[in-house]
């Protein structure tokens, strides 16, 4: 079967939404039938504007459609992906988790397979945390977590994240990176078609 997968983000530089785009290429690769959405900017427009790489990047993915909670609910698997901000996820990324109370409330996020990416601008920035922030969440929601933990060599060659991809900014996302972003997207696929059959 083929599984439908939700690729959601946010990114105010461009580092997740080239995260997700790899994922996207590896579960469309796969056979998965794939969204890309990202969640809205809840920034100023001023404040975006008054920031270059901020604004270039909102401009070069206009097109992108937003994610809703009805791709929430049409999907069988979910792939998140959002910058860290103090341990936890970008407040864009709550934003749009915060409106999904109705689709939650009616069951329609359970038992689906999730995973998550994140980045950072140093090594420790709080990545980890972002991500464990991620799960604590779909728990609540009654979704199966599926981190790659050590299930593809991959995951060593970036620095051996059991939780999810992270990304250090300014780090090019080289071909280790993808390697591994892959790694984590057909683990991903693979469980979600174990919980659909």
């Amino acid at each position: 079967m083929s599984v439908k997968l939700a690729v959601i983000y946010y990114s105010t530089y461009g580092t997740n939404h080239q995260m997700a785009s790899v994922a996207v290429e590896a579960a469309k690769a796969a056979g998965a039938d794939v969204r890309l959405r990202k969640v809205r900017e809840t920034a100023p427009e001023d404040v975006v504007a008054g920031v270059d790489a901020w604004q270039a990047h909102a401009e070069r993915t206009a097109d992108v459609p937003h994610a809703t909670p009805d791709d929430m609910a049409w999907a069988d698997a979910y792939l998140f992906s959002c910058p860290t901000r103090f341990a936890v996820q970008a407040s864009q990324m709550r934003a749009f988790i915060d409106t999904l109370g109705p689709v939650w409330g009616e069951g329609k996020l359970a038992n689906k397979a999730i995973s998550a990416m994140t980045s950072a601008m140093n090594a420790h920035g709080g990545q980890e945390q972002t991500l464990m922030s991620f799960y604590a969440t779909a728990i609540h929601w009654g979704s199966i977590v599926v981190a790659p933990g050590y299930t593809d060599p991959a995951i060593y060659k970036t620095g051996g994240n059991p939780y999810g991809y992270s990304h250090t900014q300014g780090q090019p996302l080289d071909d280790a990176a993808k390697a591994s972003i892959r790694a984590q997207t057909l683990r991903l696929l693979d469980v979600a078609r174990k919980l659909s059959a």
